[in-house]
């Protein structure tokens, strides 16, 4: 039983005027976090050992990163990722209104597209289009163009149409999602205020599925980076198929593909953060606070070091 003073009531209560006891909590431990990443350290220094046994010339990577083919393949990725993302673009967003177009037939000729696109491997597309000059002689558009096919289909014009034609099926899909999660009460509403079609469109419908095409878009731009080094399957001279030439002359095969995967990493990067703060501008309005930036992250983490749990700064 508690001992109950008559006049200041239970023995162990605060006394008036004082300051309550501070509570001690002890925190939980997670043995199993520090058991995961003893492990993971184990097979990153056992990885790390393996690759140290090899016959690597790992002083062949930084001789040849800043090489001039490199960096030539290097630009060319990155323009060959940006034409090919324009067209995926512009061609997702025609298919994506012929999907929700109620005319049968432009709705079906986008579903079909799609349908063959998504199903088919880029690579079997990218070999289809270089191939073509074995079926075809000539290209014969009447009187706006007449030409021998291999004049006509470079590598630049294939990697364009391989990459592009199969990413606007991919961007079809995540512009009509996007369209489809603004609510049609609003569309509703800005007709009955007056608005036209295409101003519904430009000031309510586009600015809300941006929230959700974004996301993705970010994801598709860095997946298409990558995709990129399929080209050199049709002799197109992005950076892997640079650093794969200057291995064969070099004698460092195996150490050019490494210096590509770095490039690759770097730009995949600066892609992410780029994409990073495109999400931050978009999620304005739609939640309380925006997330933090690395850089805020990294301050707070940095500014948190030393200093006891709950104690702000």
């Amino acid at each position: 039983m508690v001992d109950i003073d008559k006049k200041d009531g239970p023995a162990d209560a605060p006394r008036p005027g004082t300051a309550p006891m501070a509570i001690k909590a002890i925190p939980v431990r997670h043995y199993g976090r520090y058991i995961s990443a003893v492990v993971a350290l184990a097979l990153l220094v056992t990885i790390i050992y393996a690759f140290s046994q090899g016959k690597i010339n790992w002083g062949a990577v930084p001789d040849y990163f800043f090489d001039d083919r490199i960096l030539d393949g290097v630009g060319k990725t990155l323009l060959l990722t940006a034409l090919s993302m324009a067209i995926g673009i512009v061609g997702g967003i025609v298919l994506a209104v012929m999907r929700l177009s109620k005319n049968p037939v432009t709705s079906s000729i986008a579903w079909s597209y799609i349908w063959f696109f998504r199903g088919t491997p880029v690579l079997v597309q990218l070999m289809v289009w270089f191939n073509l000059g074995l079926v075809f002689e000539y290209i014969n558009l009447g009187p706006i163009y007449k030409d021998y096919w291999s004049s006509f289909m470079t590598p630049l014009l294939t990697a364009l149409l391989g990459l592009g034609l199969n990413e606007a099926a991919y961007m079809a899909e995540i512009c009509r999602a996007g369209l489809l999660s603004v609510d049609e009460g609003q569309t509703e509403a800005a007709h009955a205020l007056g608005m036209s079609h295409n101003k519904t469109l430009r000031r309510i419908v586009i600015p809300q599925a941006m929230r959700v095409i974004v996301p993705p878009t970010g994801n598709e731009v860095i997946n298409m980076l990558k995709t990129t080094s399929l080209v050199s399957a049709v002799q197109f001279y992005e950076l892997l198929k640079q650093a794969q030439d200057i291995g064969q002359t070099s004698g460092s095969p195996v150490e050019m593909l490494f210096l590509a995967a770095a490039w690759y990493l770097i730009l995949t990067t600066v892609f992410s953060i780029g994409q990073f703060y495109l999400e931050r501008y978009y999620a304005r309005g739609s939640s309380r606070s925006l997330p933090p930036t690395p850089f805020q992250r990294l301050k707070a983490n940095l500014t948190s070091v030393g200093r006891p749990k709950g104690v702000s700064a």
